[in-house]
């Protein structure tokens, strides 16, 4: 074949309704990919927070939170200790000792848990920690309206009347639309029981 025949057929290819279909193919999967990638960047808020637990069994309320599917607890802080509450009204204290003076817990305290189904691309479930400010209230008015813990795996908003899905990653499940709940990078070591919430 000669580089004239070579060049002539290049162009049909480029020209034929393969090609389009090749095109459209490819921008798809970089859409796709531009997709995932947003995601992943915007599945936490830009927020500091800090919070180190050597040995959830402090409190059982958290490691009831960290261990069992559905379950959560709230943190918060006196200036003395470390309160985690559940939906029930149960309170777990912890004395904040010398090494835990950097903690920040982010707007307003946290929300513990785990899910009750693995997100997408994920096996296993895992445990997750929200902010206990409500997400739309500190956007729309700046101002730190604290979410009221719900059994079952919901948390609301009296002020907003927004009812916000823990299970579902944060997401509203009744009220006006808006944005998710913000939520932190938590890492959770069962074998040593130890919690780490670092945020960004």
């Amino acid at each position: 074949m000669t580089t004239h025949n070579f060049r002539i057929n290049s162009l049909r290819f480029l020209f034929s309704p393969f090609k389009g279909e090749l095109v459209r193919v490819c921008l798809l999967f970089l859409l796709l990919l531009s997709c995932k990638e947003g995601e992943v960047n915007n599945k936490y808020c830009s927020l500091s927070a800090r919070l180190v637990i050597e040995n959830v069994t402090q409190a059982p309320v958290l490691f009831t939170a960290c261990e069992s599917m559905g379950e959560y607890c709230t943190v918060k802080s006196d200036g003395q200790r470390f309160l985690f509450a559940n939906a029930q009204g149960k309170t777990d204290p912890i004395n904040i000792t010398s090494n835990q003076t950097g903690y920040y817990l982010g707007l307003n305290g946290f929300i513990v848990g785990r899910l009750t189904i693995p997100e997408i691309g994920e096996d296993d479930t895992r445990v997750v920690c929200f902010d206990l400010a409500c997400s739309n209230c500190y956007q729309n008015y700046n101002i730190t309206k604290p979410l009221v813990l719900q059994t079952a795996g919901y948390a609301k908003c009296n002020s907003c009347g927004r009812t916000y899905n823990l299970n579902d990653c944060g997401n509203i499940s009744n009220g006006p639309a808006g944005r998710s709940l913000y939520r932190y990078r938590v890492y959770y070591y069962p074998q040593s029981l130890l919690l780490q919430i670092r945020n960004p």
